[in-house]
C-alpha cells in the first residue's frame, strides 16, 4: 500500500433540535465545528490529528447557494472559520460547488491532494441551520453570525469553485415555472409514471412503498433532524390536512425536509500520516471506486423520467471496485424525492424497495433530514460506522444534485485498496455522445402531454406545467394558470391527453383539446 494512499479515519455528525432542552441556536459555522470535533475524536487519537491537517473544505450551505436569504450574516469563508475554531492552520481551503453530489466531489479533490503528496491530511464538513433561522425569524429575534477570515493572513490558498449551475436549467424551463426542485422532480416523476403506464393512485402507492422503510430507519437514527414515527405506504402517499399537496404527484411526506439543524464531517489522512498520528487501523475505511457524471438539461433529455447519468456513474464506480450490487452489504441512495431512488436503485440496479439490506443507512432526506448539499456526507459518515462494524463488507453511497442533473457514486470498505480516484471524463463522454431530444422550433399547434405537474401554494393549486410532443414534430413546454385548465388536469389524468399549444411572447400557453 503506497504511503500516500488516502483513507477515511474519522467521521462525525451533529444535530440540534429546537425542542431540545439544551437548544442553543447554533450558527452554520458552530454546527460544522461540532461535527468536526466529533470526527477528530472518532479517529481514536483526537487532537493528535490536527497538526497533520493542511487542507480543509466546506460544502456550500443553502444560503451560500442562493437558495435562501439569512438576515443574520454568515461566515465569509466557512472553511477558514471552522478551521480557526479548531486551531487548525491550513495550507489550502476549499469551498465546493452547489449540489448534492458535492460531498463526493470534495472527497475526491482532497483525496487526490493527499495521494499526490501535497498534504498529509484533510478535513471536510458541511452544515445547515435552516430550522434555527426560521425559528428565530418566527419569534422576531435576531443575532449576528458574521465572521471574517483572511486566507492571506495565514498563508492559505483560497479556492472558491463557484456555484456550478451551468447547464442545470435552460431559459425556456425557467420561463415556464421550473425553478424549485419540487417542480422539476415532479415532472421527472410523472414522466416515469407515464413510461410505466401506471395510474395516479397506483403510482402514489409505489412511492409510498419505496419510502416506508426509510421512515423506520430514520426513527432509529439519533441524528435525525426531528423525532420520526414510522409510516406505512398509505400514510405517506395519501394527501390530507397534515400531508398537503406540494406539486403533483408529491404530498408533503414525499418531499425532502429542509428545515433542519444538522452537520457532518470527515477526516482523510494518508496511510503514512495515519500511522504517524497513531490512528488505529480498525478505524480506516478505503474508497474502492467512485464516479461523477452530469445529466442533460430537462428539456434536452430523451426520457425525462430516466437518469442515464446516475446509471453510468453507478456502473463505473462498481466496475472500478470490482463489485456487483449483489456484493454490496449496505446502500444509501440520495432520496430528496422518490424518482432518483427509483432510477438508481430500482430501475438501474434492479433492487427492491423491501431489499433486506435497505436503500438507506440514514433514513433519507424527507425523514432523517435534507441537510442541503451536505446530506450525503451524513450518508458517508453513517456508512463508515456500518462498515467498521462489519469488517470486510462493502457499502455504496449514491449522491444526486440539481434536478437529476449531477450524480456521484462511491464504493467504500475496510478492505485495503490503493486510491482509485474518481472517474468522470470517460463516463461523461459516453453520455454526451447520446442524442438529445428534438425541440420544436415553434411551439404551436396540437400536441400530446408526456409529463406534467400541478404546483400548489399552501395546498391551493396555482399552475400547471406540461411537456410533450407536437403532432408536427418536436418537444414543447407550456403552462397555464387558468382555473378551468387546472381543474381539468386534476379531474382526469393529463398524461397522454391532447392539447392545443399557443406560443406567447415570454412563455407558451395551452388548453386541453
Amino acid at each position: 500500500m503506497p504511503d500516500a494512499t488516502p483513507v477515511i479515519v474519522g467521521v462525525g455528525q451533529f444535530v440540534e433540535r429546537i425542542d431540545a432542552s439544551d437548544y442553543a441556536g447554533l450558527s452554520f459555522a458552530e454546527l460544522s465545528e461540532r461535527a468536526a470535533i466529533a470526527a477528530l475524536a472518532d479517529t481514536g487519537v483526537g487532537a493528535a490529528v490536527k497538526p497533520f491537517v493542511k487542507a480543509v473544505g466546506a460544502i456550500r450551505t443553502f444560503e451560500e447557494s442562493g437558495a435562501m436569504q439569512v438576515p443574520f450574516g454568515r461566515a465569509e469563508r466557512m472553511p477558514l472559520a471552522v478551521a480557526r475554531r479548531l486551531g487548525i492552520v491550513p495550507a489550502v481551503a476549499i469551498l465546493e460547488k452547489v449540489g448534492g453530489q458535492s460531498p463526493l466531489a470534495l472527497l475526491a479533490d482532497l483525496g487526490g491532494r493527499i495521494a499526490r503528496g501535497e498534504v498529509p491530511a484533510a478535513l471536510m464538513f458541511g452544515s445547515e441551520a435552516i430550522s434555527t433561522v426560521r425559528h428565530l425569524l418566527t419569534k422576531g429575534e435576531t443575532c449576528d453570525w458574521t465572521e471574517t477570515d483572511d486566507p492571506e493572513a495565514i498563508g492559505a490558498e483560497w479556492i472558491d469553485k463557484g456555484m456550478g449551475f451551468e447547464g442545470t436549467l435552460s431559459p425556456a424551463s425557467i420561463a415556464h415555472g421550473i425553478r424549485a426542485p419540487v417542480t422539476a422532480y415532479a415532472l421527472c416523476e410523472n414522466a416515469r409514471r407515464g413510461r410505466l403506464g401506471l395510474s395516479r393512485d397506483d403510482y402514489a402507492l409505489e412511492m409510498g412503498r419505496l419510502f416506508a422503510p426509510f421512515t423506520e430507519v430514520a426513527a432509529c437514527n439519533p441524528y435525525s433532524s426531528a423525532v420520526v414515527t414510522p409510516m406505512n405506504a398509505e400514510e405517506i402517499a395519501t394527501p390530507g390536512d397534515r400531508n398537503r399537496m406540494i406539486a403533483d404527484p408529491y404530498p408533503l411526506k414525499l418531499v425532502s425536509r429542509d428545515q433542519v439543524n444538522q452537520a457532518a464531517a470527515v477526516v482523510l489522512m494518508s496511510v503514512d500520516a495515519a500511522r504517524a498520528a497513531g490512528v488505529p487501523e480498525e478505524r480506516w475505511v478505503y474508497l474502492h471506486g467512485a464516479a461523477l457524471a452530469n445529466e442533460r438539461e430537462i428539456l434536452d433529455r430523451p426520457d425525462i423520467g430516466g437518469y442515464p447519468a446516475a446509471n453510468a456513474a453507478i456502473a463505473s464506480a462498481l466496475a472500478t471496485a470490482g463489485k456487483s450490487a449483489a456484493e454490496i452489504a449496505a446502500f444509501d441512495f440520495y432520496s430528496c424525492f422518490p424518482v432518483p431512488v427509483f432510477n438508481a436503485a430500482i430501475d438501474g440496479l434492479g433492487l427492491s424497495p423491501d431489499d433486506p439490506r435497505g436503500l438507506t443507512v440514514t433514513g433519507g432526506l424527507p425523514y432523517f433530514g435534507g441537510a442541503g448539499n451536505n446530506y450525503s456526507m451524513h450518508a458517508v459518515a453513517t456508512m463508515v460506522e456500518r462498515l467498521r462494524a462489519a469488517p470486510g463488507s462493502f457499502g455504496f453511497v449514491g449522491l444526486n444534485g440539481g434536478f437529476q442533473s449531477k450524480y456521484g457514486a462511491a464504493v467504500l470498505s475496510t478492505v485495503p485498496c490503493a486510491w482509485p480516484g474518481c472517474e468522470s471524463a470517460s463516463v461523461q463522454a459516453l453520455l454526451d455522445a447520446a442524442p438529445k431530444a428534438a425541440l420544436a422550433p415553434v411551439a404551436e399547434g396540437r400536441g400530446r402531454i408526456g409529463t406534467y405537474t400541478v404546483s400548489y401554494a399552501k395546498g391551493v393549486p396555482e399552475q400547471i406545467i406540461v411537456i410533450g410532443e407536437l403532432e408536427s414534430g418536436g418537444r414543447f413546454i407550456a403552462m397555464s394558470r387558468e382555473a378551468e385548465v387546472i381543474a381539468a388536469a386534476r379531474a382526469d389524468d393529463p398524461l397522454g391527453r391532447a392539447v392545443d399549444v399557443k406560443r406567447g411572447d415570454k412563455r407558451n400557453e395551452f388548453t386541453f383539446a
